[in-house]
This record gives C-alpha cells, sequence and structure tokens, in this order.
C-alpha cells in the first residue's frame, strides 16, 4: 500500500518546493528524558506545518483537466493551509470545509492562500460528507488530510530527511491525528532504520488510534475536546490504520496540562513556539509517558497557534 520508493517519489517532487526542515537538539532535553533527543521541527515548514508536505504531493500530481477545475479538502486548520498554497503553487482553485471554532489564525492564513472556505459545525455535521458532497457538485478533486496514498507518502518525506541527516534511531516519537503523518514516516523509518521503535502519541481525550489498535479494528469516538485542535479526530482513516496497525509498536497519551508542559520548555530552552498538536510528542518524553533510550526523533509537526492560546501556554 505505501512504500520507500513512494515516500523517494515524493521527496522529489518536494524538493525546492518545500522546506528541509532543520533538526534541533537540547542537552537539557536529554537530560529530563535519558536520551539523545533529535526533534524534527516542522513548524518551520511552509505553512507552519507538515501538512504542505502531504498536499503538495497529491495536488502536483493532477493532470490539468483536474487542475482547471480545482480540488476540495476539510480541515481544522493546518491541512486546510497547506491544501490552499499547494493548490496556488499548482495553478489551481481550492475550497476547504473548516469548522467553525477553527483557531482564527489558521482560518486567516487558509484564506490569504486565496481558498475558498465553507464552514460547519463538528459537533453536529459530518465534516466528510460536506466535502464529497461539495467536490462532487463542482467537480472538483478531493485532498482529504490523512486518507490518501500521496498524502502519506508525502508525510513520510519527515522521516526521510531526518534519519537522512541524523543516522539510524532507536524509537520515532510521532504525533497522532488521522494517521496519514505516523503511516508514512513509520513506512519510511523501519525501512532505513531496521529495529526503530515507532511511538504515536495522542491527547488523552482523543485516543481514538489507540483504542482501535487495542481492538483490532477502527474504533469511533465522541468528538474529542482537547488544547490539541488538529488532533481532534473521532477515528483513524481506513487506510492510515491499515498500515499504522502493521507498524507502529505503541500509542502513548498525555494530557492537555503535559502539552501545556512542553510548549512551555519548547520555547523556554530550544526558543521556538510549538502549536498543542506539534508538541504531544515532546510532552509524551518529557511526561514519562512512554520509555525510550538511545537515539530517539521526535516529530514537532507544527507551530501554528494562536497568541492568545500560547500565552495562556506559556503561564502555566
Amino acid at each position: 500500500m505505501l512504500s520507500l520508493s513512494d515516500i523517494r517519489s515524493a521527496a522529489g517532487r518536494l524538493r525546492g518546493v518545500a522546506h528541509r526542515t532543520p533538526v534541533l537538539t537540547s542537552g537539557a532535553v536529554d537530560d529530563l528524558v535519558a536520551a539523545e533527543v533529535l526533534l524534527k521541527c516542522e513548524n518551520f515548514q511552509r505553512v507552519g506545518a507538515f501538512k504542505f508536505r502531504g498536499a503538495y504531493n497529491a495536488i502536483s500530481r493532477l493532470d490539468d483537466e483536474q487542475k482547471r477545475r480545482g480540488v476540495a479538502a476539510y480541515s481544522s486548520g493546518n491541512h486546510a493551509q497547506a491544501v490552499a498554497l499547494a493548490a496556488r503553487l499548482a495553478g489551481t482553485a481550492a475550497v476547504i470545509v473548516m469548522p467553525e471554532d477553527a483557531p482564527a489564525v489558521k482560518v486567516a492564513a487558509t484564506r490569504g492562500y486565496g481558498a475558498e472556505i465553507v464552514s460547519y459545525d463538528r459537533y453536529t455535521q459530518n465534516r466528510e460528507q460536506l466535502a464529497g458532497e461539495l467536490a462532487a457538485e463542482r467537480g472538483l478533486a478531493l485532498i482529504p488530510p490523512y486518507d490518501h496514498p500521496h498524502v502519506m507518502a508525502g508525510q513520510g518525506t519527515t522521516a526521510l530527511e531526518l534519519i537522512e541527516d541524523t543516522g539510524p534511531l532507536d524509537a520515532l516519537v510521532v504525533p497522532v491525528g488521522g494517521g496519514g503523518l505516523i503511516a508514512g514516516c513509520a513506512t519510511a523509518a523501519t525501512a532505513l532504520s531496521p529495529g526503530v521503535r515507532i511511538v504515536g502519541v495522542e491527547p488523552e481525550s482523543g485516543d481514538d488510534t489507540r483504542r482501535s489498535l487495542a481492538a483490532g479494528r477502527r474504533v469511533e469516538i465522541p468528538v474529542p475536546r482537547t488544547i490539541a485542535d488538529g488532533q481532534a479526530i473521532t477515528t483513524p482513516g481506513e487506510l492510515t490504520f491499515e498500515v499504522n496497525r502493521r507498524l507502529v509498536d505503541e500509542i502513548a497519551v498525555v494530557t492537555d496540562d503535559e502539552i501545556r508542559a512542553a510548549m512551555r520548555l519548547a520555547f523556554a530552552r530550544l526558543k521556538i513556539v510549538v502549536e498543542p498538536s506539534g508538541a504531544c510528542g515532546l510532552a509524551a518524553l518529557l511526561a514519562g509517558r512512554t520509555a525510550v533510550s538511545g537515539r530517539v526523533g521526535v516529530v514537532i509537526s507544527g507551530g501554528n497557534v494562536e497568541p492568545g492560546r500560547f500565552t495562556e501556554a506559556l503561564a502555566g
């Protein structure tokens, strides 16, 4: 379904378009975790998150006729921005279905990239259904946020770069929403770094993937209420789950307070701004939610956070 060659192909398309994001280290973090921690900082990616990788890989592969018609997507923010920018770069139009309570900074950025926004109530309406109906009505190509082979392959270039730049890993810790990032990263990491332990991290109230892996089937939960809005998912993707059930070793969970603590430490020690979902992996290490040792890669998945929420996190 998804292979290292798919991810290398995506890397070729992204070369010169996406940023090759930095890997940061901190002696203070290493001491707290008792491991060598390598932070892959996708908060420095275009649109401020890893989502640009998958969106551009998928949209760049559309034929000219489909690009003339345009694309549609659904997202709480980062995928919305990624599709909007990727569509603009590809010379096509984008329509994005976004929840009414999406962070204002993400809505403004999506609109700023030129996308049309259609709002919905995440607690009473189904975003996939709305986007699907919209795409069918207008003849748009639907670019889902995670459940798409080209999207997963694009996200996997995150781990591909990390291992190319730093060498083999003993563990890779990745935030989990719909599962596209960890599916792509696990595919790359297990191929390039045999024996690596793959650890996903979800917010405590949004542990749909943890429950699904335990049950051996996709489980649906109520809409999570968490500061990690990028991980407020009710069930894993169909395609992503099939990859993750084979490759993911563990799903850890973190509380909102543990996420805030990780955001504070990232700012104080690393001088970087990390959004709640982006801080989940680091939070799991700092809170001892997973046991790791040796060389540990951690994906900082994004940095799009409203100033008020960031200030609140810093204040504790």
